[in-house]
């Protein structure tokens, strides 16, 4: 794509109405921490019924109502995204069992933390079909949609090549006309080596260009409500690894994200889990961050856990929101498992300024 098309893709946004409409997304799959990282499959039912949902925000412990439902865009008028970028709030967001294949999940866990999370994060392979009414279920629960796009049986250089191109223009084609702000990440995770797309079987030249054709793919088909997230682990475990090389460029992203987990025997701080990630992206970046999936492994830390990672939260402007990964897969990463953690997460995220209504960012 040459750039005057992608500056042009870029001011739609701009010059778009920040209304919504009710749409979808991929057919996905559920995926979760694995020692070091993050990778068990397992293929989800179709979709089913949405549950009740309170808007974001809400406490007690009554089940949420669902919020209204929002209006249309004007035929032809991309939705605008700008505004979702750098919120004044952070976004309170969550991996749930399931989703967005059934929100049977979500009312029971609002209801647990006194909040309703405005970002639903779930994961989705290369070729797989695409869940309309998913997001809709989504979307009309008042959060934001987050993909994590997993390409287990296509290798990066074969989607930079173009060998699936048929496949994301439809996906991209179909995110352009159902017209929602969606969250999207691909191959997240890349400098590690737990996934097929990982630094032992992809160089970073192949993870950059496959992102950047994608991308432009997307913006061809004039899918420009798309929040790109760019998503490494930390490097913790990979400390060699640099991640410039694999950085696709500001043009590209959206949002810095980070996948970093509270483990028994990891870092015991903040800064010290996230600290030198988010120090190695400042020096070819400044996009705001987003930590793509968090949570405490059970243990005589886990408390602490929960308070290191809101103060490191609200120590740093430019962290945008987080998604808590509330699934067992490998451990029990379920914030509500244990009363104690529980009172404290429940007492961190009452703060206001955790979560807001996407439909009306501040």
């Amino acid at each position: 794509m040459t750039a005057p098309l992608r500056r042009a893709c870029r001011l739609r946004r701009r010059l778009a109405l920040p209304l919504l409409t009710a749409a979808g997304l991929l057919l996905v799959t559920a995926c979760g921490p694995e020692d070091p990282g993050f990778a068990m499959q397992k293929d989800l039912a179709q979709a089913a019924p949405a549950a009740a949902a309170a808007p974001p925000g809400a406490t007690g412990s009554a089940a949420p109502a669902a919020p209204a439902r929002p209006k249309a865009l004007p035929a032809g008028v991309p939705y605008d995204v700008t505004p979702l970028l750098k919120p004044s709030h952070k976004y309170l967001g969550a991996a749930l069992p399931d989703v967005p294949a059934t929100m049977d999940a979500l009312p029971g866990y609002s209801s647990a933390i006194g909040k309703q999370p405005n970002v639903l994060e779930y994961y989705a392979h290369w070729k797989g079909g695409f869940d309309t009414a998913g997001v809709r279920r989504i979307h009309e629960a008042g959060a934001l949609p987050f993909m994590a796009w997993e390409p287990h049986d296509r290798s990066l250089a074969s989607i930079a090549a173009g060998d699936t191109d048929d496949y994301v223009r439809g996906v991209a084609k179909a995110v352009a006309k159902l017209n929602l702000p969606i969250a999207i990440s691909i191959a997240h995770e890349m400098n590690g080596d737990w996934y097929p797309w990982g630094r032992q079987a992809t160089t970073p030249q192949d993870f950059v260009a496959a992102w950047r054709h994608v991308h432009d793919l997307f913006d061809q088909a004039g899918a420009t409500n798309v929040i790109w997230v760019w998503s490494p682990n930390i490097t913790d475990p990979a400390p060699n690894t640099r991640l410039a090389p694999y950085y696709p460029g500001d043009t590209y992203v959206d949002w810095a994200g980070m996948t970093g987990y509270f483990t028994r025997t990891g870092p015991k701080t903040f800064e010290t889990l996230y600290g030198p990630t988010m120090a190695e992206i400042r020096t070819f970046s400044d996009k705001p961050f987003f930590i793509s999936e968090t949570a405490s492994e059970q243990g005589k830390r886990q408390h602490a856990d929960i308070d290191q990672l809101f103060s490191g939260l609200e120590a740093h402007d430019d962290i945008v929101g987080f998604v808590w990964f509330n699934i067992v897969k490998r451990a029990d990463w379920r914030v509500e498992a244990v009363p104690d953690t529980l009172a404290a997460f429940k007492q961190r995220v009452s703060d206001p300024r955790y979560g807001f209504d996407i439909r009306n960012p501040r």
